[in-house]
């Protein structure tokens, strides 16, 4: 498993990067941090697999105006729907690749990856990036393998709610073994008629028998 970007630049992003987002609470700040991290990382990761040797001499040499194409090109995609203006989403997007490739140049220098390595890092961040953002995240940066990766989040149910349902099922289920019950009485408990009855009507029986018996000799 290759060593986790997602959460390493996260922390990043916070440590390096205050002032992003600070206008709002801090949930939404988290919230946005998230967005724009993977976001641009899952862009480079597309990047890479359409040109990784380009993609590595940028990261190298980190040239603001491929940055900011890169930006512009997520920020007019059709397919965001960031809630967040054009020009706050383009400038925070920028800000996170600077940072981004400036880290991954670093790791690269530390680690010497060279550009196999740094492929197979950067690859390996799916597997990371699964599950931790919207469709449209994917659809935006390409990155389309992703799509439908976040798990559809259950609303929590309170136990009185969980009781209530229990005891409408049992009660639902009590109601068709009652007229069950109430069926079987009624066949198993004989009308009174019944008793009088009976005896002539098995009297007839014998009698019937009797006859067809009497033909069936003569016969």
């Amino acid at each position: 498993m290759a060593f986790d970007l997602v959460q390493y630049f996260s922390e990043q992003i916070k440590i390096q990067k205050p002032q992003l987002f600070n206008k709002y609470s801090t949930k939404e700040k988290i919230n946005f941090i998230d967005e724009v991290n993977v976001l641009s990382l899952g862009q480079l990761i597309s990047l890479w697999k359409q040109n990784p040797q380009k993609l590595y001499q940028e990261i190298k040499a980190s040239d603001p105006l491929y940055v900011q194409e890169i930006a512009r090109h997520l920020t007019t995609s059709k397919s965001n729907q960031s809630k967040l203006s054009a020009t706050e989403l383009e400038s925070s997007i920028s800000e996170v690749i600077t940072l981004q490739f400036t880290e991954l140049n670093q790791l690269d220098q530390t680690g010497s990856f060279g550009q196999t390595g740094m492929g197979e890092l950067l690859i390996g961040q799916i597997e990371h990036l699964s599950g931790q953002a919207e469709d449209w995240v994917w659809s935006t940066n390409q990155l389309i393998e992703l799509i439908g990766s976040k798990p559809i989040e259950q609303p929590e149910t309170s136990l009185e709610v969980t009781m209530q349902e229990f005891n409408q099922l049992v009660h639902q289920q009590a109601q068709p073994l009652q007229h069950a019950t109430d069926d079987q009485q009624q066949i198993i408990t004989p009308p009174s008629w019944s008793y009088i009855f009976s005896p002539i009507i098995a009297l007839v029986i014998l009698i019937f028998l009797y006859c067809s018996y009497s033909q069936l000799i003569a016969g």
